[in-house]
């Protein structure tokens, strides 16, 4: 059989993928903190008919396309005003990301959704129920305690209500976040207390990471170790109170590759097409 039917075979399955990879990235254009994908092929092997000589090249006919890779791109959205306190997006950092955790730190996932909220015990979580991991802060004081200790945070309970001198309740008012991650409330003896600080990881090839679904990533051998630290570090980005991550998703690159997949598909069915034609001509030769 003619080596251009399976060819074109492999043209068309790996235009398929691409185009998977397209309407993912399509479909998720409002997806908050995701990251677009991208597919790219390489040349399967080829036969050699005459090896090369001294003054002649080799004469060699490629197989067909396979798919060399499937990346994610992790360069970070555009931020998006909401206005509200517990929506946080992550600014100048790429290769940093929110710890979440459903069993206390034990297995962490990583998340560049930043729209949190609280529990009914005042736990910060994200939609899913998982816990935001960050760093505790000393009762009383404006300091953080063991600064590289993860732990859940929480921010009512973490400075509980108190009594003043006069035996008045003393009850927590508000809180803001600043770009650091520091949580900071006020009280309504009009004092303010450090509540917690929201932590950051970071890899080192944050394209490694691995996608779990539901906006979290999980680390990989390929990711690097996650190293743990605080907004605001360097190698680590900022957070801002009131914003989220929106996608990286270009829609006009999109559209455009969409266009160059269709007809390439087009190009490598019109080749199968084509082959078969011929092995009609040959077929017929026999009358």
């Amino acid at each position: 059989m003619l080596k251009s039917l399976y060819s074109g075979v492999t043209g068309m399955k790996s235009q398929q993928t691409k185009m998977d990879v397209i309407s993912n990235n399509i479909a998720n254009v409002s997806t908050t903190g995701f990251k677009a994908g991208r597919v790219r092929f390489e040349d399967m092997i080829s036969q050699t008919n005459a090896n090369a000589q001294e003054g002649i090249n080799a004469q060699q006919v490629g197989l067909g396309v396979q798919t060399g890779s499937i990346d994610t791109i992790m360069t970070g959205g555009s931020l998006q005003t909401t206005g509200r306190a517990l929506d946080f997006g992550i600014e100048n950092g790429d290769s940093s990301f929110f710890t979440v955790s459903g069993d206390g730190g034990v297995n962490n996932s990583y998340t560049r959704d930043g729209g949190f909220y609280t529990g009914y015990n005042g736990d910060l979580v994200t939609s899913s129920g998982l816990n935001v991991m960050g760093f505790a802060a000393n009762e009383g004081n404006t300091g953080i305690a063991e600064p590289r200790v993860l732990r859940a945070l929480n921010i009512p309970a973490d400075h509980p209500t108190v009594t003043d001198a006069d035996g008045n309740p003393v009850e927590l008012q508000n809180y803001s976040v600043d770009n650091t991650g520091v949580i900071t409330g006020t009280y309504s003896d009009g004092n303010s207390y450090t509540l917690g600080k929201i932590a950051l990881t970071s890899f080192s090839n944050p394209d490694g990471l691995e996608k779990a679904g539901g906006n979290l990533y999980i680390s990989t051998a390929n990711s690097g170790n996650p190293v743990v630290g605080e907004p605001g570090e360097p190698g680590y980005g900022k957070v801002q109170s009131g914003f989220l991550e929106m996608s990286n998703v270009d829609l006009a690159n999109e559209f455009t590759e969409m266009i160059v997949t269709n007809r390439a598909y087009q190009a490598n069915s019109r080749s199968i097409t084509t082959s078969d034609q011929m092995l009609e001509e040959l077929i017929n030769l026999k009358r």
